[in-house]
């Protein structure tokens, strides 16, 4: 009888959707910090396995990009003339994400928020260090399925609206299992 080696199916079971899990030293005051990142991941990926690749931390998207802002602002009514004089640069980290370790991106499925300007497929900025106020659009995990709704806080509850009539408000029952991902702070949507 062999004893030792790799058998199939032994061995602890990952709990982040499947992903090889290793084992690491972080410095100690970090470790409340990670533990509720990791968390996060973990919810997120329980959730919504397939869409787990849509998730992207910002600072890596966007590291070291700054575009240039000119001096004029473009206005959308009449024309006006136009100046070359370049202003500044922009860097879109300290733009869109002033707090970077706590922003990430993901891609937005359905019409349910088009009069808050978000369409099927933007990228949403969602910063989770950002305190969810009673109004704020959030990213939220209800029962195990992901949504991005404006948030209503009343005496009578939490309720998770949608930005498009043909869609009905989401009463959060008490008893449910609600998690906030983070409040969106921007969107970033391609221009046909």
């Amino acid at each position: 009888m062999s004893h030792g080696g790799k058998r199939s199916g032994a061995g602890r079971k990952s709990s982040y959707g499947g992903d090889k899990t290793v084992a690491i030293r972080v410095p100690e005051p970090l470790k409340p910090v990670l533990e509720d990142w990791l968390h996060d991941y973990r919810s997120w990926r329980t959730a919504h396995n397939a869409q787990a690749d849509d998730v992207r931390t910002l600072a890596r998207q966007l590291s070291e990009l700054s575009l240039p802002l000119f001096a004029n602002s473009v206005p959308a009514g009449s024309p006006v003339a136009a100046d070359d004089l370049k202003e500044d640069d922009v860097d879109l980290n300290a733009r869109l994400a002033p707090r970077p370790g706590s922003t990430f991106l993901v891609t937005v499925k359905g019409e349910s928020m088009l009069g808050a300007g978000i369409h099927d497929g933007d990228l949403l900025v969602v910063d989770r260090a950002a305190e969810a106020r009673n109004g704020k659009v959030v990213v939220a995990a209800l029962n195990g399925e992901l949504t991005v709704k404006r948030l209503e806080k009343t005496a009578k509850g939490i309720r998770l609206l949608p930005e498009n009539p043909e869609f009905q408000p989401i009463p959060v029952p008490e008893d449910a299992a609600f998690h906030i991902w983070g409040v969106v702070t921007n969107v970033i949507h391609k221009v046909d």
